[in-house]
């Protein structure tokens, strides 16, 4: 078995990624978790299934609709539990 793992500043592991020594690493998908792992620590947001940096997110759970209104205004509302907006602007990643 070959293993990724992301350790985060705070010395946690973040991500462990198990391939078979046959199977080749998916570097993209790795690359992704970063930009997503790196985006919620920081904007209390979550990424969709197959998300990719500049598409919409999800506000995490945790927040209230009254601070999420603060925060983030206005959002779509496809459940009432799921509220997606734009993600949070940043400087573009280096990858």
């Amino acid at each position: 078995m070959r293993n990724v793992f992301v350790i985060g500043p705070d010395k946690k592991v973040k991500l462990i990624l198990v391939y078979p020594m046959t199977t080749g690493r998916n570097f993209d998908e790795v690359l992704r978790v970063i930009d997503s792992l790196q985006l919620t620590a920081k904007h209390r947001v979550a990424t969709p299934v197959n998300w990719r940096y500049g598409e919409d997110v999800i506000i995490a759970g945790s927040v209230s609709n009254d601070e999420a209104r603060a925060v983030f205004g206005e959002w779509e509302s496809p459940r009432p539990y799921i509220r997606i907006v734009p993600q949070p602007r940043e400087p573009e990643p280096v990858a």
